[in-house]
């Protein structure tokens, strides 16, 4: 059963990293490989943390599903930078912001659902 709420978790990461590959492309230079890069390795962690939870042991699930909120709130945190410093245009903000604030609300449940059972 928890299988399918990574499985899930996961489609919603890749849908997000398809809206954020177009925008870090077109960052300029300095930025794509400082606060761009930075933006693109939380991504691929946090996606590999929950590829990785989808067959693994519960109580390895929380310990990612852990990894994955700091993740998502880093994100959420160099998003909004990028968008206060006019790297991505409202538009873009408008996209990316909210389904981010969706997985974590989502990653956050499930890890709070798995921490219920663990402990019952």
């Amino acid at each position: 059963m928890a299988e399918n709420f990574f499985i899930l978790l996961v489609d919603h990461s890749k849908k997000i990293y398809k809206i954020w590959m177009p925008i870090y492309r077109n960052f300029p230079k300095v930025e794509k490989f400082g606060i761009g890069q930075k933006i693109d390795r939380e991504f691929l962690e946090f996606l590999e943390n929950l590829r990785t939870g989808v067959y693994s042991p519960q109580n390895e699930k929380i310990i990612l599903l852990h990894k994955t909120i700091r993740s998502i709130d880093s994100l959420k945190f160099f998003i909004q930078l990028c968008f206060e410093i006019n790297l991505i245009t409202t538009k873009q903000y408008a996209r990316i912001g909210p389904e981010i604030e969706k997985l974590g609300k989502a990653v956050g449940a499930t890890k709070r659902n798995l921490a219920k059972k663990t402990s019952a």
